[in-house]
């Protein structure tokens, strides 16, 4: 692999870590954070407060002195989301006030391990509660008037003896907290954490948003430019864009989509690759299973977490089995046949 590959290294091969889907918070439909532009596109501190307009939605957002929050800065968001959404999985009640380890999240989202990679987290954090937002778009089927903060606060719950963060507690805003309890997500692909260049992430999140598991998804250049939230000339907007969607063409590496242009209608172009799966409202319901199947299925399946072997077996299934503990079994056995020990 040449070093001009435009895909990040896959920090943390291993996956072991990563035991819970990776969701975002965007609510479905035309509203949300992968529909309008909440994250800055900026590498260095984004310090302009921006407005934005798009049918009859209104997004204001306000820096702190650290800048605006950006996409990269997203991951702390997700990571907590997708934690919670695990949990919901299992039958547990979501809490807004979540505690993780922090290398658990710099592993999950393929961010470095080392001193800086804390330090970035811990700047994050401090630009998630300063951003300012005030919408009328709604989460959860509430409307939230009031100025908030993506996070309502971070605090860091112990240190190592070299001071890095060890165990780091984040208070969600109820906004992304309405939409956590109302299952608005949408799955992301992993490979969205290896891609380097914030205007490749929120690429993807439209295309992820407005495609989903359709064909095609086209947008002209002119209103993906304010989707994006970009600051440059439409002009400059158009070369990067048409930069992504060349090496896209020679290496596709966009997860989930191609990137194309139009240069005839001045179109973006996403078309899926068909790695996309059914998102939580398209799963069938299956109703819980009797607790004694678990022990049977570590039996099946020796080794695994049999938990997550379920929501992959839930997100599978096209529809209810007549008995769902005997299908389950089935699908743990298949499982390890397939992959053997983990």
């Amino acid at each position: 692999m040449t070093t001009d590959y435009p895909l990040l290294p896959d920090r943390h091969p291993q996956g072991d870590f990563f035991v819970c889907d990776i969701l975002d918070a965007a609510p479905k439909g035309d509203v949300g954070s992968m529909e309008h532009p909440i994250f800055s596109l900026s590498t260095k501190p984004d310090t302009r407060p921006r407005k934005y307009e798009h049918n009859g939605m209104t997004v204001e957002i306000k820096p702190s002195v650290d800048g605006l929050a950006t996409v990269h800065d997203r991951d702390v968001l997700i990571y907590c989301i997708s934690s919670l959404i695990k949990g919901m999985n299992e039958g547990k009640e979501p809490q807004q006030v979540i505690r993780f380890q922090a290398a658990d999240l710099l592993k999950a989202t393929n961010r470095m391990t080392t001193g800086r990679g804390y330090n970035l987290l811990k700047a994050a954090m401090e630009r998630l509660a300063g951003t300012r937002i005030s919408t009328n778009i709604t989460t959860g089927g509430q409307e939230i008037f009031e100025t908030f903060g993506l996070i309502e606060r971070a605090r860091i719950v112990r240190e190592t003896r070299d001071g890095r963060m060890q165990e780091v507690e984040v208070k969600l805003s109820d906004w992304v907290f309405n939409a956590i309890r109302a299952q608005e997500v949408l799955t992301l692909s992993r490979e969205y954490f290896r891609l380097r260049k914030p205007l490749e992430r929120r690429i993807y999140e439209l295309a992820r948003k407005h495609c989903g598991r359709q064909r095609e998804w086209r947008c002209s250049m002119e209103i993906l430019q304010k989707k994006c939230g970009s600051g440059s000339t439409l002009r400059e907007f158009r070369r990067l864009v048409s930069a992504i969607a060349k090496e896209d063409e020679e290496y596709g590496h966009m997860p989930d989509y191609e990137i194309r242009i139009d240069e005839d209608k001045d179109h973006l172009i996403a078309r899926s690759r068909g790695t996309v799966g059914p998102d939580i409202s398209d799963m069938v319901r299956i109703p819980e299973l009797d607790p004694d199947v678990y022990d049977m299925a570590r039996a099946a399946a020796p080794g695994w977490d049999v938990r997550m072997i379920e929501q992959e077996w839930r997100r599978w299934a096209s529809e209810v089995p007549r008995n769902p503990e005997m299908a389950f079994l089935g699908f743990c056995r298949k499982w390890h046949e397939r992959r053997g020990a983990p």
